[in-house]
């Protein structure tokens, strides 16, 4: 019987650019569960909530990657995940953090974009079209906590009126 090794459809390049977006998926997780646990340590549960949603997300960004590698016929090579920060001197900084950060992310798309197409990669270019997509979500999402946090800041009551909002996210 004759067993065949999937054929590299994908080169190597891209394939090394893409684990490590995986990489960087797996420490936006690991980024927001921080968070997570820094909101739960303020009594602010909604926002606790809100982003172990959004590490789900990333998790499932991060298998997305991770299908398509291996559908291309590439190796997948996990890194290790660096710590990501657990305190922040205000729940507004936290968010204003979450932003930052999905603007980052969407720099990595970019980036993986543009390999893509150097690359002649149009597979792949097509795929990341919904990431880039998605990252608009992201930070419109993002930019949207920053700016009700802000308009909060100093409000209590008005601010646990938001984190009961937040914690209402599936």
């Amino acid at each position: 019987m004759l067993i065949r090794v999937k054929e590299m459809k994908i080169n190597q390049k891209m394939v090394d650019a893409l684990n490590g977006q995986i990489n960087r998926e797996l420490y936006s997780a690991y980024l927001y569960l921080g968070m997570s646990a820094y909101f739960e340590s303020e009594n602010l549960h909604g926002f606790a909530k809100w982003v172990r949603v959004q590490a789900g997300e990333e998790r499932v960004h991060a298998m997305k990657f991770f299908d398509y590698i291996v559908e291309r016929g590439g190796e997948v090579r996990l890194a290790p995940i660096d710590a990501p920060p657990t305190e922040w001197k205000s729940p507004l900084a936290a968010v204003e953090n979450i932003y930052e950060h999905e603007q980052k992310v969407t720099a990595w798309i970019h980036e993986l974009l543009e390999l893509a197409m150097d690359e002649k990669d149009y597979a792949t270019a097509n795929m990341l079209q919904w990431f880039v997509s998605e990252q608009v979500e992201e930070e419109a999402n993002a930019f949207d906590l920053v700016h009700k946090t802000k308009m909060l800041a100093g409000h209590g009551h008005a601010l646990l009126c938001l984190d009961e909002e937040l914690g209402k996210r599936e």
